[in-house]
């Protein structure tokens, strides 16, 4: 038996996850079904030996399923990160908002470091499993990473965070 590491989730996180999981498993599943039937109806007055639609309607609830049984095995394992109350501390851990400025530019960016269930890198919400995730971690405000990009190598300064 493989023992895996817990899936950090905010509760933010868990519980957009739980919703989704529930949605799923009621509209989701019934929408297939619905189109799985209306599918295989219209499918029975074709002379086509394929029918696209019915096909169609099978890959869907194949995703559907799958996306479920992910979503469940999350559920089923994971750890509750806290926002760290508020708890004075000098370093990045997961949990925390950071505010970061790429060395060379003025702007600021700000993000959330939380578990990769839950990264959303569109949305500021960056995993701790990331490359500039990975980086942080550990880091107090004013020092330096360094992340390999697609692009070459970028380096941040810690700005604030909390």
């Amino acid at each position: 038996m493989t023992i895996t590491k817990p899936h950090l989730l905010t509760q933010e996180g868990l519980d957009k996850l739980t919703s989704e999981l529930e949605r799923l498993r009621t509209e989701g599943r019934e929408r297939v079904a619905d189109r799985l039937h209306r599918a295989f109806q219209d499918g029975q007055d074709d002379d086509f030996v394929e029918n696209a639609e019915l096909e169609a309607a099978r890959h869907e609830q194949a995703f559907l399923e799958g996306r479920i049984q992910e979503l469940e095995d999350i559920l089923k394992n994971y750890k509750l990160i806290d926002d760290n109350n508020g708890d004075p501390h000098d370093s990045v851990r997961v949990g925390d908002w950071i505010t970061v400025s790429e060395e060379g530019l003025d702007d600021e960016e700000r993000y959330h470091l939380v578990g990769a269930a839950e990264a959303d890198p569109a949305n500021g919400r960056i995993s701790n499993e990331s490359p500039l995730g990975v980086a942080l971690l550990g880091k107090k405000v004013g020092e330096i990473v360094r992340v390999n990009a697609p692009n070459g190598l970028l380096e941040f300064r810690v700005v604030k965070i909390g």
